[in-house]
């Protein structure tokens, strides 16, 4: 989740879950972050929106886990001279750069280079927007988008999904990769549009996978000097093998760990 209000309240170390109030008292996000170089509040802290945590809430009550939807597709923002390439005379909206196979959007006749400008009549701002909103709708449930087409206005109907989250132990890909949960990348994640690869979701300390390097956060983006994208173009790549070259994404560094 993103879109966190920005606010200089009084927020330290074990206040994360209390409450962010206005000044009538009434409820209007859950504290969670602070930046601080010091450990304590400096007056930048972050909250959850409490619409947001109304709606994760009711979801918890509901099925006991959040039920994340998504569209099935790839965005990115609307730059200036992208707004000139695809011909629209104001800048507003988002392009679809790719449509996911068997998705949603594929159902509903999303294309390509569509521009979604609103989604349940509301007009959308950024990349981040369109992801927020599409994953506050539930699963299963009607949404309505406004795009452009070749310069004309379109409302397209399509059924929300739910997101997959496709994990494995290391140990069922390869035994030097023993003791780390791996993962797909979601749509719904950070993540989704910044890189490609594998994330390693856990590492169990003092197992093979930990020994070698591997650390929970970890982005595998290369495994014996090819590129992957998910689970299963790894499990491609290091299948029989004696030695895994992985090229690893920590945070801002990338390195190399070899497992043997």
């Amino acid at each position: 989740y993103e879109d966190f209000i920005q606010t200089d309240a009084s927020i330290n170390p074990g206040n994360s879950g209390g409450a962010l109030v206005n000044l009538r008292g009434e409820l209007v996000g859950i504290n969670t972050a602070i930046f601080s170089q010091s450990g304590g509040n400096i007056g930048i802290g972050f909250a959850i929106p409490i619409n947001m945590a109304h709606e994760v809430m009711e979801q918890l009550i509901a099925h006991g886990r959040v039920e994340r939807g998504v569209l099935g597709v790839q965005v990115q923002d609307l730059t200036p001279e992208l707004a000139q390439a695809f011909s629209i005379p104001e800048q507003r909206g988002v392009v679809i750069s790719a449509v996911v196979p068997g998705s949603a959007a594929e159902k509903a006749g999303l294309k390509t280079g569509d521009i979604i400008i609103a989604i349940n009549g509301r007009a959308v701002d950024d990349s981040a927007d369109v992801r927020n909103t599409i994953g506050l709708i539930r699963v299963g449930s009607r949404v309505e988008l406004k795009i452009l087409r070749d310069g004309k206005e379109r409302i397209i109907q399509a059924t929300i999904g739910e997101e997959q989250h496709a994990e494995v132990r290391g140990e069922n890909l390869h035994p030097y990769l023993a003791g780390a949960i791996l993962g797909d990348i979601g749509e719904n994640s950070p993540l989704y549009e910044r890189i490609k690869g594998v994330v390693v979701v856990d590492v169990a300390p003092g197992s093979r996978a930990w020994q070698a390097g591997l650390r929970k956060g970890d982005v595998i983006t290369s495994a014996n000097r090819r590129p992957i994208s998910n689970l299963k173009q790894l499990r491609k790549i290091v299948k029989g093998k004696d030695a895994l070259l992985l090229n690893i994404q920590r945070g801002n560094m990338a390195l190399f760990l070899l497992l043997r």
